[in-house]
């Protein structure tokens, strides 16, 4: 799940606030689960928006709400096509990958972030959600029994833990679970202790964000004749 957080009132008042029609635009995918961007939060978010405009004096503004399925795919995107010409700016509920697909889509119309993109998680308990992965595009979690320690260790360790972990907490935040212990705790339940003898290879980055977009192309899925897009 790619969690997302809604960015402050304010901020997206004063994205919008130029324009006289705007079209609020939510995802029915990953920021509906994490009570970000879905048809709730829509109706919510377009009320206040459309409150702290008037309240800032911006009282020429219309803000209207719909949501569609996802964002980040154009088939999907058609159904908000035909609305789109009527409006002078958007601002996405979706991801970031929703916002520039948007963008994309309507190169002519201004799109606006109504979301801070956060990371990919799990839903640990109701109202909580915890980063598990960074996306590095070379998983390593059959070497350290299902747990990353380069997203879930504060150093990002790959040979054991530091000096500072107590108690199965992490020295940077006492509220931090030590991911090696959580790592060890695994392996001894698994009875693969003696696989962390193996002296870990520091890790391969050149498939990580450093070297520009990525992309996965699956040649068996394309399309004949209209792809792969290398």
């Amino acid at each position: 799940m790619i969690v997302a957080d809604r960015k402050k009132i304010p901020e997206i008042r004063d994205m919008v606030c130029r324009h006289k029609r705007v079209l609020l635009v939510g995802c029915g995918t990953c920021v509906t689960v994490c009570l970000a961007g879905g048809e709730r939060e829509v109706g919510i978010l377009g009320s206040a928006v459309r409150m702290s405009l008037k309240l800032a004096g911006h009282t020429g503004v219309q803000l209207d709400e719909c949501t569609i399925e996802r964002q980040c795919e154009d088939a999907f995107i058609d159904v908000l096509a035909p609305r789109v010409k009527d409006y002078d700016a958007i601002c996405s509920l979706g991801c970031g990958a929703g916002v520039q697909t948007l963008a994309e889509r309507f190169p002519s119309t201004p799109v606006y972030p109504g979301l801070n993109t956060q990371f990919i998680g799990i839903l640990e308990s109701q109202g909580v959600w915890t980063e598990k992965c960074l996306g590095c595009g070379n998983c390593r979690l059959g070497e350290f029994a299902g747990v990353c320690p380069i997203t879930r260790c504060a150093k990002r360790l790959l040979n054991g833990p530091c000096g500072g972990s107590r108690q199965g907490k992490c020295e940077v935040d006492a509220d931090r679970e030590c991911a090696w212990q959580r790592i060890y705790d695994r392996c001894v339940a698994l009875g693969t202790l003696e696989q962390l003898d193996a002296i870990a290879a520091p890790q391969d980055w050149s498939t990580g964000i450093d070297g520009g977009p990525r992309k996965v192309v699956r040649e068996d899925q394309c399309i004949v004749g209209l792809g792969p897009k290398a």
